[in-house]
């Protein structure tokens, strides 16, 4: 039976943060570049200093990853990201161009209604709130149920330092009394002016179904093709190591090996010595069932837990040594879920002769659960990951690095951010890492450069004529010659 006062008490409570933050913004859009910095900075630091509890915290309270790493995460969240966006003008005039006398401004948005998942909790809530106080807006975090607690504490603890830097109080607000009618409000109250949702499918489904601007983020299938001319062992340790980071929760890990079949038992060999453990048939019918319910739904008691854990669950044994489990595939689609993707320390492998297949199995994995997301491929040949950047539905190609960590922007060049987006392919309005730069609309202030047409004065004459006038029908001619014309032609 529904929890109707919980219900109510969420939707009182996103009514109230949402118009506490969207008073608290009318105050902030005045600010200073100066003064926006400035809080921006003490909550990047606060919030980089807390990494580690926040990181334990969120392990405990969602059951889900790594302690060790989730801290890692949070502080790339905060560090990283604010070092990233730390530069980057989001007050007054921000860009001009003298030769066109065009004369860009910043302008915020209003409040973000920022979603965030149970997966990745603090580290994607530091990541919004920095990016979305850096643009001057304010902030409602609805955080997963199953994360209330770690994501409140984080957002709280962030909130405090930017208020005592000389942010107005109710910019920053997380809820703690969620459900699903409470969420719902605080997407489609009238104040709230941008949704930024990371999470599963059905989440972001019902983030860009509420009539206002989204950005969503797609599920991740990522395969990792490895090419004969690879270094095979960087390859093998930055698959396992990819794929046992916080145990594959963030949506960029590598799902299925794609492995050329020249250097295919050279690589298994190398990364059985990482840590991956080899799972026989039927063991691997066994993690079919624990992983995945029979409509392909992945079963959320798997997620981002170790192999011990797996195998208990799948009433099979592994080693202690595994950091991973490997299947062996041969086939992509619904007859398989193993070749979906697996939020857990779970990789699926395939063998392909020569890259021109292994690209073809890429693109199988792809479009049956990750279109737009990532791809990774280790070669030393450019041409070929040239070929594979040009030809994979996906907006993000990581050569010879982690997916995990590459993807984000932490060991490549990329925009640093935990939230990526999967592109019109993948349902998302971008395929960029989402960060300061989409959330504040920019004007433009413009000054004539040349004169208007001489024309452009005559007194119109538009539908003087009547339809059987002369000028009609001779109008009628000349277009009944003109594709005459062009038929015979063709």
């Amino acid at each position: 039976m529904p929890d109707y006062d919980k219900d109510l008490k969420s939707i009182q409570q996103a009514r109230a943060m949402v118009a506490a933050a969207w008073e608290a913004q009318k105050i902030w859009a005045n600010a200073t570049q100066e003064q926006v910095d400035r809080v921006c900075a003490a909550m990047a630091e606060v919030a980089f200093g807390a990494s580690e509890r926040l990181g334990r915290l969120a392990a405990e309270e969602t059951g889900f990853g790594v302690p060790e790493h989730k801290k890692i995460k949070n502080e790339f969240a905060s560090r990283v990201v604010w070092e990233s966006i730390k530069d980057v003008k989001t007050v007054g005039l921000i860009r001009v161009d003298e030769a066109e006398q065009v004369y860009q401004i910043a302008w915020p948005l209003g409040v973000v209604a920022a979603l965030t998942p149970s997966t990745n909790p603090t580290s994607t809530t530091m990541n919004k709130i920095l990016i979305s106080v850096k643009a001057r807006n304010g902030i409602v975090v609805a955080p997963h149920p199953s994360a209330v607690g770690c994501c409140s504490q984080t957002t709280q603890l962030m909130a405090e330092a930017a208020y005592a830097a000389g942010a107005p109080r109710g910019l920053i607000q997380c809820m703690d009394q969620v459900s699903l009618p409470g969420t719902n409000e605080l997407l489609s109250h009238r104040d709230t002016a941008l949704i930024l949702a990371t999470g599963g499918s059905e989440m972001v489904r019902v983030a860009h179904s509420k009539g206002k601007p989204a950005y969503g983020v797609g599920p991740g299938n990522v395969p990792v093709y490895v090419d004969r001319s690879a270094d095979l062992e960087l390859a093998a340790k930055y698959i396992v190591g990819s794929k046992a980071f916080d145990y594959s929760v963030i949506c960029a890990t590598e799902q299925s090996v794609v492995a050329d079949r020249p250097v295919a038992a050279r690589l298994k060999e190398l990364m059985r010595g990482e840590g991956a453990y080899w799972c026989s048939s039927q063991q691997a019918e066994a993690l079919r069932g624990a992983l995945f319910y029979p409509d392909g739904r992945i079963n959320a008691q798997s997620v981002g837990k170790s192999p011990q854990y797996l195998a208990a669950m799948a009433g099979i044994e592994v080693p202690g040594w595994a950091r991973i489990l490997v299947v062996d595939l041969d086939r992509v689609g619904k007859e398989e879920p193993l070749s979906r993707e697996k939020l857990t320390t779970v990789l699926g492998f395939y063998i392909a002769d020569g890259w021109e297949d292994g690209c073809e199995r890429c693109i199988e994995l792809i479009n049956f659960g990750g279109r737009g997301h990532s791809l990774i491929i280790h070669t030393s040949d450019k041409q070929i990951a040239m070929k594979f950047g040009l030809e994979k539905p996906v907006f993000r190609i990581g050569v010879n690095t982690m997916g995990t960590l590459g993807m984000i922007g932490l060991t490549t060049g990329i925009q640093p951010s935990m939230t990526l987006g999967s592109g019109g392919v993948g349902g998302s309005i971008t395929g960029d890492n989402i960060t300061v730069h989409h959330l504040f609309n920019v004007k433009r202030l413009v000054f004539e450069t040349s004169s208007p047409p001489a024309d452009s004065f005559l007194p119109g004459r538009v539908g003087t004529e009547p339809v059987n006038s002369p000028a009609y029908a001779e109008l009628e001619e000349l277009v009944e010659q003109a594709v005459k014309e062009i038929l015979g032609k063709m």
